[in-house]
């Protein structure tokens, strides 16, 4: 008798053992290149469950470096805000720094990019860019929408340079913002109270008046026009955002994940026809949320549905998961980071699946054809988990569980046994460092 006709006989456990591909340690360049079989794709999502582990950050580094290095990727776009990931994309590729007024992910949660692991990957990032080719460099970008602040001082900073009449309409317009500058979620509320999009028609002009003369801007640096007019949408997406927050979750969601899927089509529409990206972002992002609870049951869509949707095979979707371990996590928005112990996981869930195989890392190829056993076993829905930068283990099966059926979420999934916390940075610039390191306060 076959595998399929003894479904009920054979313990997921062995078939995921059977399927499992073990994983060299991260430092051992075999680590990557066992990530070769998707090269061929444009855009390689790589995941995470939680953003505070190690092993996380760096095996996507270990991934990325591989990608980049043998087989002509060019953009590592991040869940990170644009303005901030901009000083990171200048530091890379040695590019002349900008006075921004503030410091690159200094906001809550610092520890998300401005980790040790972080910082290894993006001083890789500038040193293969010091002898590659100006058309083959490395950019990093960001895909989020929070930095709004950010954001409006750089659009206003390049149309001082290029355009000072426009610059003083820009300041105008932008004045709608202001009151809530240091508290953007607040505008949502207010525009309940006040008036629905208070200051939608103002932001929305600067990014149309940026567009219309775009011919003229682009004889000053087609590089920085681009950055300017992605800053802009960043505003307008943000406003709309901000106000959604108050109208249902799912429809900010929605808006979140739809701004970074444009964002990424505009970087690579920007860097042409051949250019092929890897995205770093939460499992909750990049898992096609078809597949999961918050598409099923509450409507949200996501970045890796969309890539789905729009690229077919070529987006390929890798999620990452633990059994047990630490975590950095603060314990409520904008509270202290604390290295936290990841509970075992449930016994319902993937991660207790993936636990049982008994391997310390492993890989699981999902992709239709590889192991049509393993996608059986795995077919029916089961819990996953889903850390961020809140963690909450007393209240784990409600704050960070959800139903999702991992074959279709997943193209491959990357398991780590037993994980550990990020190292955040110390808060000081290294003596001698170039003016446009990114991770100085």
């Amino acid at each position: 008798m076959t595998l399929a006709e003894l479904p009920a006989v054979i313990p997921a456990s062995a078939v995921l053992r059977a399927a499992a591909e073990p994983l060299p340690p991260l430092d051992d360049p075999a680590f990557g290149a066992s990530f070769d079989r998707f090269a061929q794709a444009r855009i390689v999502l790589l995941g995470e469950a939680s953003h505070g582990t190690s092993e996380f950050y760096r095996a996507r580094a270990a991934i990325t470096r591989r990608l980049i290095e043998q087989h002509g990727f060019t953009i590592v776009a991040v869940e990170a805000d644009w303005p901030d990931a901009a000083a990171i994309h200048r530091y890379v590729r040695r590019d002349p720094p900008q006075a921004t007024g503030s410091t690159p992910f200094s906001r809550f949660p610092t520890w998300m990019w401005r980790n040790t692991d972080v910082e290894a990957f993006v001083q890789f990032l500038r040193d293969h860019n010091t002898t590659t080719p100006a058309t083959r460099k490395v950019g990093f970008y960001g895909l989020d929408l929070y930095n709004m602040t950010a954001s409006i001082a750089a659009v206003l900073a390049y149309l001082d340079r290029v355009d000072p009449e426009a610059a003083k309409a820009a300041r105008e317009h932008y004045a709608c913002l202001s009151p809530w500058s240091r508290e953007p979620a607040a505008y949502g509320q207010a525009s309940l109270t006040e008036g629905y999009a208070l200051c939608e028609i103002p932001v929305t002009r600067i990014l149309v008046d940026l567009l219309k003369k775009g011919l003229q801007y682009t004889q000053e640096g087609r590089a920085e026009f681009f950055d300017a007019t992605q800053n802009a949408r960043l505003v307008a997406d943000a406003e709309s955002y901000y106000r959604a927050m108050y109208y249902g979750s799912h429809e900010s969601w929605n808006q979140r994940d739809e701004h970074m899927f444009d964002t990424l089509q505009n970087i690579l529409t920007q860097s042409g026809p051949d250019s092929k990206a890897v995205v770093w972002a939460h499992n909750s992002h990049i898992g096609d949320a078809r597949f999961t609870d918050m598409g099923q049951e509450r409507g949200e869509l996501n970045i890796g549905q969309l890539c789905r949707q729009t690229y077919g095979r070529n987006a390929v979707l890798i999620g990452f998961g633990t059994h047990t371990g630490t975590v950095a996590a603060a314990t409520d928005w904008d509270g202290p980071m604390e290295v936290k112990t990841v509970r075992p996981s449930r016994p319902d869930s993937y991660e207790a699946l993936c636990h049982q195989v008994g391997v310390e890392r492993f890989l699981l190829d999902l992709r239709p054809g590889r192991h049509d056993d393993l996608r059986r076993v795995l077919a029916q829905p089961r819990l996953e988990r889903y850390i961020g930068v809140i963690y909450r283990p007393e209240t784990e099966r409600w704050s960070h569980y959800s139903a999702s059926t991992l074959p279709g979420q997943y193209d491959a999934f990357v398991w780590f046994d037993e994980t550990r916390a990020v190292t955040p940075l110390p808060t000081t610039v290294t003596a001698g460092e170039d003016e446009t390191y990114p991770f100085g306060l």
